[in-house]
Formats: structure tokens, C-alpha cells, sequence
């Protein structure tokens, strides 16, 4: 297997000379045989452990044991603690999901710290297929089932082309020690059952059926980048720069069509999302973009970095400078002076008079939650709230989408943000759904917007 290890790094050239590594470390037996062959390669590594909490005794038990054995093995080690649980819950997110999140953000922020080249992590072929099945379920195309590479920009993933069973086979006859995780036999989450249910099914269909599998991911990976190498060039025909505009023009892309059924999608609709995707653009917005080209000329969209606008003859996409840092700091009772706007702050005992006032430029929020002082910001790429009557979160960006901000409302808008960082109120459109008024709300903060001449 050091040999095989060893032939695939090179192949993909994933660990150059003199390249230092972290090495996310879990403590599991895929990251300590990975450990083990860092070691027999003599790469240059440091370990990362991740405690997410989740497990009780058994996350501080496999926090241990890395802190050990990094120690026994003259290997630096870093350890972060993590409330996943609460970040999941904050932004109405899975707590897979929201491991995930923190994980690789701590990997990033340490490898710059330390200015290190690349993060190693432990995916092997079996994650593979757990990956191709959980994106086949969610609808993906090519991109997604292609499922994940040897590299993807400083992640590398240098037992990719190792099963699980040849994993357990090196650590056994390696002698190799490692923490099980009792909650991979649960069916709990969606690639564990995946993992416990579907894979061993997909296995008795007929002999070499994982194999199988494997040889259809890597065909998809090279069709994948073939295809990504087509849609360039034809992007180079059909779209034109114009200083930081580009332009997609309406004739061209029609070009794009040919014969289909009446209800399926149009190769322009196709390359238009293909095209859009590379700037954060989601297939909703591509759709409604789409649809827009026909009637909707002046009309802007966004995401979280770039914008369209709908012309006459064609599409305008350009970057959406970052916004003024400007913050007011705010205290209860005290009228800020904001142009174009008049904010006022107060705060009330509920009494049985009290009525919700549905007016946008009107939020009553409930004081016992908020966390002060308050700031009044603007927006900003990555913020999340929770709109009134949702409950999960939404990207701020998409929520300016939804309501069709312009971009002038999108640049303008002002935030009422607590001291935790809580986004509250969407000044004169939205407030955050875990802070509204229930019935068991003593103390109401009120806060009114009032339109003012200039």
C-alpha cells in the first residue's frame, strides 16, 4: 500500500518537494493510516484535531488519544473546540453541515497562520461512492457526480484510490491503533445510511459492482473536465468584455437552441446557468434570469459577489464592490440621524393593549433576547438571518433576490445588528424570526423608521 500511496501522490502530484502539510486528524482509522504513510514518506505534516462535542466522553476520549500519539510521534499538534450544536441551530443548518463549516474554516485559518502549502484529509474510494449516491438523491449534474478530487485548490486527498477494506487491512498488519466511532453504525445521518444500507445492497447486485463504480467516477471526472473545457471556448465566443462589464447578448445565445421537447430545458437556458454558476448564481435566479430576457429589461439580480441586469439586446454582469464599513453604535432611547432615514429607539412593557404592527418600517423585537449594544451596519458578503416566518436561515444576498432589491436598495439598506453579531432587523423590510414578539415576551424594543425630506 506505500507503494500504491506513493504512485498515486505522484500522478496527481499532489505533495511537491518541500511542501509542509496539515493533516486533518480525527483520530479515526482512515486519518491515522494516513498519519502512518505521511510518516513512511517522510512529508513534513503537522495535525489538526477537530472537537465537535457530539459524542461527550468520546470527543474529549479521541482528543486525547490524538494529543498523545502526535506527542509520542515528535509531531506538532493543534486543537480546536468547537459549539456545533449552536452554530447548527444558528444558522438553521445540519450539525454535518455545520462540522463541515467549521472544520474547513480553522484548516484554512491554521494553514495561513503557519504558512503551510496544503491540507490532507482522509477521504477514501468508499467515501467516494457514499459522496456519488447523496448527490445522485439531491439531483446534481456531472459536477456533482463526478464527486470529489485527488486536489481542490489546498485540499488534497491522498487515499482517494484506497477502499475502506484495504485501509483495515494496512492497519492491522501495521499495527496501527485508532478511535472507532460508534456513530458510523447508526443510520442516523444520510451517508450513513447510505454507508449501512444502500452500499451493501449495491454490492450483491453482481460481483465487482463498487468497481464498477469506481470506473464510472473517474469517467465522469475526465468528461467533467472536457466538458468545463467546451463550455470555456464557447464562452469566449458569446460572451464579450466591456472594461469590468461582461456582456452575454441575446442573439448569440439563442443561437444556442435546438429542437427539444416542449417542456425541457433550452441549451441557452443550460449555458446561461453554466456561465452564471461561476459567479454564485443559483439555478432559481438563473431560471427567473432566463425567463426576465424576454420582458424584463432594467430588472437586476444578484449574488453574492456579482450582479446582472437585463438590457435591451443583452446581459450586464459585473462585481459588486464591497460596501461602506460605516457602523453607528446605538443605545436604547437615543434617535439616530441616517440618510435618507430617521431611526427611532424605545422600549415598552407589553400589556394586553398590545397589537403586532405589520408595517415594514415598524420592528418589534423582543428585548429579553437581544444582546446589546446595537450597531447599525450595511450588508455584507456571507451575512445570514432568519426572515420573519422561516425557520432556517437564509444568505442575506439571496433574501435581496427574493425581494427584487435593486442594486442602489442592495448597497443603501441598513442593518440593526446585536452585540452577538444577530442580524435583527432588515431596516424597513424584514426582522429576524427568533427575535420577534411571542406570547411569552415581557419587554418589547421597538424600533420605527420614519421617511424624511432632504
Amino acid at each position: 500500500m506505500v507503494w500504491e500511496f506513493q504512485q498515486y501522490i505522484n500522478k496527481y502530484n499532489l505533495i511537491a518537494e518541500g511542501d509542509k502539510l496539515i493533516l486533518a486528524l480525527s483520530g479515526g482509522i482512515d486519518s491515522m493510516v494516513l498519519a502512518d504513510l505521511l510518516l513512511k514518506a517522510k512529508v513534513e505534516f503537522v495535525a489538526a484535531h477537530c472537537n465537535f462535542h457530539l459524542r461527550g466522553e468520546e470527543s474529549d476520549g479521541d482528543d486525547w488519544f490524538v494529543r498523545k500519539f502526535a506527542e509520542n510521534r515528535g509531531i506538532q499538534c493543534f486543537v480546536k473546540h468547537f459549539e456545533t450544536e449552536k452554530y447548527a441551530e444558528k444558522y438553521g443548518i445540519s450539525i454535518e453541515m455545520a462540522a463541515r463549516d467549521l472544520r474547513y474554516a480553522w484548516f484554512e485559518e491554521l494553514r495561513e497562520q503557519l504558512g503551510y502549502d496544503k491540507i490532507a484529509v482522509a477521504h477514501h474510494a468508499d467515501d467516494q461512492a457514499e459522496t456519488f449516491f447523496i448527490n445522485l438523491l439531491r439531483g446534481a449534474g456531472i459536477r456533482g457526480l463526478k464527486g470529489m478530487q485527488p486536489q481542490n485548490g489546498v485540499i488534497i486527498r491522498p487515499l482517494l484510490w484506497a477502499s475502506r477494506e484495504q485501509i483495515r487491512k494496512y492497519a492491522a498488519e501495521n499495527h496501527i491503533v485508532w478511535r472507532e466511532d460508534h456513530t458510523n453504525v447508526e443510520s442516523v445521518y444520510l451517508r450513513n445510511r447510505i454507508r449501512n444500507q444502500l452500499l451493501p445492497v449495491f454490492d450483491e447486485l453482481q460481483p465487482g459492482a463498487r468497481q464498477g463504480l469506481y470506473k464510472s467516477l473517474e469517467h465522469l471526472a475526465l468528461e467533467n473536465e472536457l466538458y468545463r473545457a467546451l463550455l470555456k471556448e464557447k464562452f469566449e465566443q458569446i460572451v464579450e468584455r466591456d472594461g469590468e462589464v461582461q456582456r452575454l447578448t441575446y442573439s448569440k445565445l439563442i443561437k444556442a437552441k435546438v429542437p427539444e421537447p416542449v417542456e425541457g430545458p433550452t441549451y441557452s437556458f443550460q449555458l446561461l446557468f453554466e456561465w452564471l454558476r461561476l459567479y454564485g448564481f443559483n439555478t432559481d435566479q438563473c431560471r427567473f434570469i432566463h425567463e426576465a430576457m424576454e420582458s424584463g429589461i432594467g430588472n437586476q439580480y444578484c449574488s453574492s459577489t456579482h450582479r446582472v441586469v437585463i438590457g435591451r439586446d443583452d446581459l450586464q454582469l459585473s462585481e459588486i464592490k464591497e460596501n461602506t464599513n460605516e457602523e453607528i453604535q446605538i443605545e436604547i432611547g437615543e434617535e439616530e440621524i441616517l440618510s435618507p432615514i430617521h431611526l427611532c429607539f424605545s422600549k415598552l412593557e407589553k400589556n394586553a393593549d398590545f397589537a403586532i404592527d405589520k408595517s415594514p418600517e415598524v420592528a418589534q423585537l423582543d428585548f429579553d433576547k437581544i444582546s446589546f449594544p446595537l450597531t447599525l451596519r450595511h450588508w455584507r458578503h456571507g451575512d445570514r438571518f432568519h426572515p420573519l416566518g422561516m425557520k432556517g436561515s437564509k444568505l442575506l444576498s439571496d433574501f435581496f433576490v427574493d425581494q427584487k432589491f435593486t442594486e442602489w436598495q442592495k448597497q443603501h439598506v441598513w442593518l440593526l445588528v446585536s452585540a452577538d453579531g444577530d442580524i435583527l432587523w432588515v431596516v424597513g423590510h424584514r426582522i429576524d424570526d427568533r427575535y420577534k414578539v411571542v406570547n411569552s415576551t415581557k419587554t418589547i424594543f421597538l424600533c420605527k423608521q420614519i421617511q424624511i425630506d432632504r
